[in-house]
C-alpha cells in the first residue's frame, strides 16, 4: 500500500527527517511514536504530499506521491479547527466530497453512512459547538470515511480528550479498519496507544528522525480494552517500545 524510501525534509539549515524508510501493507494499523519535536508531524504531511519531500520518495500503490493523493485522507489532533463551526454535521462530512464527480443524491448518502458508523446517525443537523469533543473528533473521522480513502492518516487524533473518550475511539478506529478494509498510519505520544491499535510500532529517534526499530504487535486482532491490556505480551510490548525510545 504505502513504500516510504530513504525520506528526507529539511526547513531551511534544519534537517528534520533523515533518511526514514518503512512499508505498510494493505489492512494494516502501524502507530508511529517518537520523542516530542522529533517530525512525527513532519512524516505524517509527508506522506499526505502536504510538505515537498527534500530526500527519498513515497509511493502509494506503486506510484510516486508528487501532490496531495485522490484516496487519502487526514484526521488532524485539533479536531474544533477541522470543522467548520457554521456548517451542520451532515454538511462538515458531506464537504470534501464537494469537488468530487458524485451526485449531491450520493454525496448525501455517503455522508449517512459514514455518521452512522461513528454512531453518530442522530446528530446530523446538529452543529459542532453543540458537541462534545469526543463526538466532534467522530464527526472528522466520519468525513475521512465518507471520502472512502485507501490510506487513512491520523496525527494524535485522541491527544485531546479524556481516557474513556479516548478509549471509546480507539475501539472505533479498529472496528472501522475492519468494517472498511482501511490501511490506517496514526501518529501518538502514546505508548499503550501504540501497541493497543497497533500491527506494528514504528520507533523514531529524536530529530534528526531515522527509524530506531520496527516492532510486530503479536496479539489478537480483536482487542479489548481490559482484557488485551492485561495479558503478559501486551505489557511486553509496551516495555519494548518504551526501553527503544529512552535508548
Amino acid at each position: 500500500m504505502l513504500d516510504v524510501i530513504e525520506l528526507g525534509h529539511t526547513y531551511g539549515t534544519h534537517l528534520a527527517i533523515d533518511e526514514v524508510s518503512f512499508r505498510i501493507d494493505a489492512g494494516e494499523i502501524v502507530c508511529v511514536v517518537g520523542p516530542s519535536g522529533c517530525g512525527k508531524s513532519t512524516l505524517l504531511k509527508s506522506v499526505a504530499g502536504l510538505h515537498k519531500i527534500t530526500k527519498g520518495q513515497i509511493h502509494l500503490h506503486g506510484n510516486q506521491i508528487r501532490g496531495v493523493p485522490g484516496d487519502l485522507a487526514v484526521v488532524f489532533q485539533d479536531y474544533s479547527r477541522s470543522l467548520f463551526p457554521w456548517l451542520n454535521v451532515a454538511s462538515n462530512v458531506e464537504f470534501p466530497l464537494r469537488g468530487t464527480s458524485l451526485s449531491r443524491a450520493e454525496r448525501r448518502t455517503r455522508a449517512t453512512e459514514a455518521l452512522a458508523a461513528v454512531g453518530l446517525a442522530d446528530v446530523a443537523r446538529k452543529h459542532p459547538w453543540q458537541l462534545s469533543g469526543g463526538m466532534q473528533q467522530r464527526v472528522a473521522i466520519a468525513r475521512a470515511l465518507a471520502y472512502r480513502p485507501a490510506l487513512m492518516l491520523m496525527d494524535e487524533p485522541f491527544a485531546s480528550v479524556d481516557a474513556q473518550t479516548r478509549a471509546d475511539l480507539e475501539d472505533l478506529v479498529l472496528r472501522v479498519r475492519d468494517e472498511q478494509d482501511m490501511t490506517i498510519l496514526l501518529v501518538t505520544h502514546d505508548i499503550d496507544e501504540s501497541v493497543y491499535l497497533g500491527d506494528r510500532v514504528l520507533v523514531l529517534s529524536e530529530a534528526p528522525t531515522t527509524v530506531v526499530d520496527t516492532l510486530k504487535v503479536d496479539l489478537p486482532r480483536e482487542r479489548d480494552q481490559i482484557i488485551t491490556r492485561a495479558s503478559t505480551e501486551f505489557v511486553r510490548l509496551r516495555s519494548e517500545v518504551a526501553r527503544q525510545l529512552r535508548r
